[in-house]
């Protein structure tokens, strides 16, 4: 049986390794994604673009509608994985570019989660795995916007958990620390910066962006029925232990 899985935020680099390895196991995917050039790749080897912006609802129910059409019953599970990321203190960060971090993070996975749910409900259930942070649980310096942000998408994620429970959709997230992705070089860009990053980090070392990608994959198509309102701490122990 072909199974269709969408990834929201395709040409991002977890979205690059998530549909790749989706690809492998020979599942039909669809990708919402901005930069063609980036997905060129999986588009030769059979992936689906539909090319647009996450917080676009045309687009979104697109695509939505075109991973629907491509799985035998319907559409199996979407991962949303658009995000930014602004870090500056309250005092110098002006209500537009919050706001503009809100609706990047928070606004686009309320999107994807409302149009895929309403598809899912038709079909008989799926399941949706959205990114949040360690900044969501543990208080950063200068990450109050992300922090904001991604706190949103953990209380969404287990209320529609709770919304959905019966109606065979199941709805988590990963909340992954400090990764080796483009969206980090900022963080990344000198060896002291990453030196006192990683001294953070009770297992000492920043997340490898296929971990990150390989646990989305298992939420999506190999964890159990039972698993759902839950955040998947992928931070080397920051959250919850004392390194």
């Amino acid at each position: 049986m072909v199974q269709s899985y969408l990834i929201v935020g395709g040409s991002s680099d977890i979205g690059l390794e998530l549909g790749s390895k989706l690809l492998e196991k020979g599942h039909a995917v669809t990708l919402l994604a901005r930069d063609s050039e980036r997905v060129k790749n999986l588009v030769s080897r059979g992936a689906h673009l539909i090319q647009g912006d996450a917080l676009d609802k045309e687009c979104v129910q697109k695509a939505v509608d075109f991973a629907k059409e491509n799985g035998e019953e319907g559409i199996s599970g979407v991962a949303h994985l658009v995000g930014s990321l602004v870090l500056r203190p309250p005092h110098s960060l002006s209500l537009d570019a919050f706001e503009e971090v809100i609706h990047t993070n928070l606004s686009s996975a309320f999107l994807t989660l409302s149009i895929a749910c309403k598809s899912m409900l038709r079909t008989g259930g799926g399941r949706l795995v959205f990114t949040s942070s360690v900044a969501a649980s543990l208080g950063l310096m200068n990450h109050e916007a992300i922090a904001a942000a991604k706190g949103g998408v953990e209380s969404m994620v287990r209320s529609a958990a709770a919304t959905y429970s019966q109606r065979k959709i199941r709805v988590n997230a990963v909340a992954p620390g400090l990764t080796d992705t483009r969206l980090a070089e900022t963080l990344l860009r000198s060896d002291a910066i990453r030196e006192a990053a990683v001294n953070k980090i009770p297992i000492k070392r920043i997340n490898e962006k296929e971990e990150i990608a390989s646990t989305m994959e298992w939420l999506l198509c190999e964890a159990p029925d039972n698993i759902t309102g839950q955040v998947l701490h992928l931070d080397g122990g920051m959250a919850k232990i004392n390194g």
